[in-house]
């Protein structure tokens, strides 16, 4: 999963219909868990734009999207934010959640 800036998400928010940002933190073990599951769920569905970020250097998007806690998925269709996630859960729930339509 390639690692995004705010900037290179915003872009892919405007330019993709749908988009899948993955933020969380280095010494968060729920997020190394967290990250092999979206590792998975973006071989399986290479038509939706996915990209990571350390949430430590991405302190004014914590900010602006109210992330709570880490891991979090936001997922964006149609440029709108539509669902922010905390629990993963399982594979075939991220992929549920990513392949909803909104």
């Amino acid at each position: 999963m390639q690692e995004w800036t705010r900037e290179q998400w915003e872009e892919q928010v405007k330019s993709q219909e749908k988009t899948a940002f993955y933020l969380y933190t280095p010494m968060c073990g729920t997020c190394q868990v967290a990250l092999r599951m979206m590792d998975v769920t973006e071989q399986a569905i290479e038509h939706v734009s996915m990209g990571k970020a350390n949430l430590n250097y991405m302190e004014q998007l914590a900010y602006d999207f109210e992330i709570e806690s880490v891991p979090c998925l936001l997922i964006t269709q149609n440029g709108e934010l539509v669902e922010k996630i905390y629990a993963f859960q399982s594979v075939p729930h991220l992929f549920e959640k990513i392949l909803k339509k909104y």
